[in-house]
């Protein structure tokens, strides 16, 4: 297949805030997405990371929760369980928003590290939509991306010890929409970038 033939993918910096360690048992108690930027066969065009966005707070789906887990999001479970989004139809607009953000493209996750994110995501979508706009794996760690760029080991990698230029001046705050943005950033400095020395 020719290279202009390829279609174009559309990358989606995605957070979430859990209240446990895996889907099912625990629960997505929010998410946020910001499209960080379009690949073609020319190469990578960033976008403004907030002029496309999602955000939700879902209710729980269980009644089980790990304190430490909900305590990294600062989120109230009690007002989540009230007035929290209703997951199925969460996931159903967030479908919806992710297939008019991707016209003639294809959706492709990106996070740092994407594992957790694409874990609750993926499952949710799957569990209360029925499947997936990404696919079962249009996925893209940022944290393997950065390793092979840099020719470090993987586990080797932290966000302390990239190059700042690399880095997004926003605060990681564990909000989730603000850290899709700020993700979003750090992905198109990582994409634009040629290694380390440049």
């Amino acid at each position: 297949m020719s290279r202009r033939r390829v279609k174009p993918s559309l990358y989606i910096s995605v957070d979430v805030e859990a209240d446990g360690p895996v889907p099912g048992p625990y629960s997505m108690i929010s998410f946020g997405a910001a499209v960080a930027g379009r690949q073609d066969a020319d190469g990578f065009t960033p976008t403004d990371p907030e002029e496309h966005t999602f955000y939700r707070e879902l209710r729980p789906i269980s009644d089980e929760f790990d304190p430490r887990a909900l305590a990294v999001s600062g989120l109230d479970r009690d007002r989540l369980c009230r007035e929290g989004a209703d997951p199925a139809a969460a996931l159903a607009e967030f479908t919806a928003w992710v297939g008019e953000v991707s016209t003639g493209t294809q959706p492709v996750v990106c996070g740092y590290p994407v594992a957790f994110d694409w874990m609750f995501l993926y499952w949710y979508l799957v569990r209360f939509t029925g499947g997936s706009p990404f696919g079962h794996s249009g996925c893209m760690d940022m944290k393997s991306l950065y390793a092979a760029k840099a020719g470090l080991p993987l586990r080797a990698v932290a966000k302390g010890t990239m190059p700042r230029h690399l880095l997004s001046r926003r605060r990681h705050t564990h909000h989730a929409l603000d850290d899709a943005v700020e993700q979003a950033e750090l992905f198109a400095n990582l994409m634009r970038w040629e290694g380390p020395d440049t």
